[in-house]
């Protein structure tokens, strides 16, 4: 088998407190239980994906202006070709469900948009992040928390990811960027799935 391709980018902002040290380390096999359950334990990876590959983008939330053009770019871009393809697409962030719920609302998204509230999922693929002291006094100057967002409360976030999973959920191919004004671009994940 093929090792998933990781790439980490270095951040041109003092955002994050810390990079993690080895994303994903022997995680490129990672096999959550088919049980464990997301999006306020309403539903799983497995049966959202529903027995097909799917690409998984972890976000800040619907507060984050990058993120939001990235959801909509990737609905113009990257939903009508991965629905060709027959692969799941499923967006997910540690905000509330209802949070979520807007965000696809707002958007028209053409993609699965889950609530990963207490990072479960992303704390074990080690992208799991927080804005640093500084960001978050910044934050707190235009009356805005992180946390306030977030389904646990707390003001961590997963590093801005995207996943293609096999069928068995598998990692296949791993894009991590620790400068939160980054992302995967859509022809990089098309090439990862056709690459499955």
């Amino acid at each position: 088998m093929r090792e998933p391709p990781l790439r980490q980018r270095s951040p041109r902002v003092p955002w994050r407190t810390e990079c993690p040290p080895e994303p994903f380390g022997s995680a490129t096999h990672w096999h959550p239980s088919p049980s464990e359950t997301i999006d306020d334990a309403e539903t799983t990876i497995a049966e959202v994906a529903a027995g097909r590959p799917a690409v998984l983008v972890f976000y800040l939330g619907a507060w984050c202006p990058y993120c939001n053009l990235t959801l909509n770019h990737y609905n113009e871009t990257l939903a009508p070709a991965l629905a060709e393809r027959d692969v799941a697409l499923i967006a997910i962030s540690p905000q509330h469900a209802d949070g979520s719920r807007a965000a696809v609302a707002n958007g028209d998204l053409g993609s699965t948009v889950l609530s990963d509230p207490d990072n479960r999922l992303a704390t074990a693929l080690g992208i799991v992040t927080a804005p640093s002291h500084e960001a978050q006094q910044a934050h707190a100057a235009l009356r805005f928390a992180v946390k306030d967002s977030n389904a646990d409360d707390t003001p961590a976030i997963p590093f801005p990811t995207v996943l293609v999973i096999e069928r068995d959920q598998t990692i296949r191919f791993a894009d991590v960027h620790v400068d939160y004004t980054t992302r995967t671009e859509t022809a990089e994940i098309l090439a990862a799935v056709d690459a499955l």
